[in-house]
């Protein structure tokens, strides 16, 4: 569901439309058909007036075993509910409603109940729409289309949860499209800006996020994405930039930061590739994030910020079942799969930051993933990480009292998700 709608759909639709164009027939290729449809793209039909209300929901469920700590933990890890509205042909509400970790209570580890999207389509044509409301930009691979159906591994890629915070959501307006003459789309959107005060040692710029909940519009951010069909190959560039301080002017003067609608600013930039065909499948990503005023905010907040964050990765899957010929076997699937990730949260500092090594990381994973239907799928792998040295002016409890720091760990990984 994760703009399945900004990425699946359009394709869909404005094939459709080139179809009409040119009177032929034209079949989508296997890099078209990278995400699985559900309920929610019924919803992405243009025309017709015949008024309805779609149910639909994606959820996964993980353990996980940390070797070094001896310790496991199993956890509902969400639960999503989709509930949208086709008004008219042309017009149509999309809404998510997410639980996460089980559930939420006062006290201790809490869950979280939120909404992961609620924003109105206004379909212009059969290639261009726009979109209002609480949406998910298109910002990287997992960012829209990340449901457990359409990753490998029990985890979503690491460079796209800690980099590029996973489900990222913003209030604002966006408009999607494709060319008539070739596969090629776009989307450009203003959204709300981040929140440098809420950046976090460690958490990269996640904490930022507003996600609909009065959101600071005293700034605003831009985020715009090209994506190219090639074959069986599909290319995307895609950037962000906006400001990061909230405050009004006088506030923001206060602590001598930069205020506007792009004060105190940061810049995203991402490209990734991916291949599907025959049961191979490949993915490739990278992506720099800079926040040159990195410095001024550690005067303002504190919060050791860094001037540069970026990752990478690349993976390689196959299914086994490809090569069947049995009928039973068409609709099933067992992916294996191994990816590398490197990232680095603080790959530049400014001269009043600090070092932490453990946030250069890099990751091996490796598994399997089985489907006994399309939208059902029983999860393994492993995961081999690696970081640089810890810093101990930043050890609060240090050896003997804490466990010494270990640069390598492994984890084992387990889980089912679904989607409907």
């Amino acid at each position: 569901m994760k703009k399945k709608i900004l990425s699946l759909s359009l394709c869909l639709l404005a094939l459709q439309s080139v179809t009409a164009q040119t009177k032929k027939t034209q079949v989508l290729t296997p890099a078209q058909q990278l995400v699985a449809a559900t309920g929610e793209d019924s919803l992405n039909s243009y025309g017709g007036n015949r008024s309805r209300t779609v149910i639909s929901g994606y959820g996964e469920v993980q353990y996980q075993r940390d070797f070094n700590r001896k310790e496991s933990v199993a956890d509902l890890k969400r639960a999503v509910l989709f509930v949208g509205h086709q008004f008219t042909g042309k017009i149509a509400f999309f809404s998510e409603l997410e639980v996460e970790d089980g559930k939420v209570e006062g006290g201790g580890v809490t869950g979280e109940i939120a909404m992961e999207q609620a924003y109105l389509k206004f379909s212009l044509n059969p290639r261009q729409y726009i979109v209002a409301g609480l949406f998910l930009p298109r910002i990287g691979i997992v960012n829209e289309n990340h449901l457990p159906i359409n990753f490998n591994g029990v985890e979503r890629p690491l460079v796209e949860t800690m980099i590029i915070p996973s489900t990222w959501r913003e209030i604002g307006v966006g408009f999607y499209g494709q060319t008539t003459a070739l596969p090629f789309t776009y989307s450009v959107a203003l959204v709300n800006g981040l929140n440098s005060a809420a950046f976090e040692h460690g958490g990269g710029i996640e904490g930022g996020r507003a996600e609909g909940q009065f959101a600071g519009a005293n700034n605003l951010a831009v985020t715009a994405a090209v994506q190219y069909f090639a074959g069986n190959w599909k290319f995307q560039v895609s950037g962000y930039f906006g400001g990061t301080t909230t405050l009004n002017p006088r506030a923001a003067d206060s602590l001598q930061l930069e205020s506007g609608m792009f004060g105190t600013p940061i810049y995203v930039e991402e490209a990734d590739v991916q291949y599907n065909n025959n049961g191979i499948s490949f993915k490739a990503l990278g992506v720099n994030i800079s926040l040159p005023g990195a410095q001024h905010l550690n005067l303002a907040y504190d919060n050791n910020t860094p001037s540069q964050m970026f990752g990478a990765y690349a993976e390689l899957g196959y299914n086994l079942f490809q090569l069947s010929k049995k009928e039973k076997m068409r609709n099933k699937q067992l992916n294996i799969f191994a990816r590398y990730e490197m990232l680095d949260m603080n790959a530049t500092i400014p001269s009043n930051g600090v070092i932490d090594g453990t946030l250069q990381q890099s990751h091996i994973v490796a598994g399997v993933g089985y489907f006994p239907i399309p939208h059902v799928v029983v999860k393994a792998d492993v995961r081999l990480m690696s970081t640089g040295d810890q810093n101990s002016a930043l050890v609060i409890n240090p050896n003997p009292n804490a466990m010494p720091y270990k640069h390598n760990n492994a984890f084992l990984n387990i889980g089912i998700g679904y989607s409907f």
